[in-house]
């Protein structure tokens, strides 16, 4: 049925099972999330869910892939001025911490290590492409493009539900985030500056 044209209903029910189980995924993992929830939140049957995803893993794969692709085109890269990336994304995962917490499930559940997603699946050229560029012209340090896009992803996180030191929320005081975000960009500028 993926491959079929919905109709306007059975694109919003597919899309309320997307929702629902986006955060039944963050919040329970892969092995502890329940579609009989999914599907009664939802308000639909196992087979029209089975018939939208294929089974469980399908579904996780759905909302995980479609949880990337959403980050890229929300927060695209500018390389030319990477602190700034590193905020916006920043500031994402305190309006949306599912991806975060579904690329944790992803981790302890599936791929304990290398890339959270198969080699066709990687959604980082560009932001590779970016970076060298910005390489090339002198506008960010030597050094592998991925390393790079890596850690300014990860000092960008460091508040974020994967912090084991502490995770943020958007109901903080915006005194507490601004400090936050100054920090962030003057730690990325030093670290990407040539």
């Amino acid at each position: 049925m993926p491959d079929q044209q919905l109709t306007t209903r059975g694109a919003a029910t597919r899309q309320r099972i997307i929702d629902v189980a986006t955060r039944e995924f963050a919040e329970h993992g892969i092995a502890g999330a329940r579609i009989e929830r999914v599907v009664a939140a939802a308000r639909t049957n196992k087979a029209q869910l089975y018939a939208y995803f294929g089974n469980k893993e399908g579904l996780f794969d759905a909302i995980f892939f479609a949880s990337l692709e959403r980050i890229v085109d929300v927060v695209p890269i500018d390389a030319t001025d990477l602190p700034d990336w590193a905020v916006r994304l920043y500031d994402e995962y305190l309006q949306n911490p599912e991806l975060i917490r579904l690329a944790t499930w992803t981790r302890l559940e599936r791929r304990p290590a290398g890339h959270l997603v198969t080699e066709t699946d990687r959604l980082d050229t560009s932001k590779l492409q970016a970076i060298t560029q910005a390489q090339a012209d002198g506008l960010v340090r030597d050094g592998d493009p991925f390393d790079l896009m890596a850690m300014v992803i990860a000092m960008s996180m460091a508040w974020s539900p994967v912090s084991n030191v502490y995770a943020a929320t958007a109901g903080e005081p915006a005194e507490a985030h601004d400090r936050r975000r100054d920090f962030l960009r003057d730690s990325v500028r030093r670290a990407v500056a040539p």
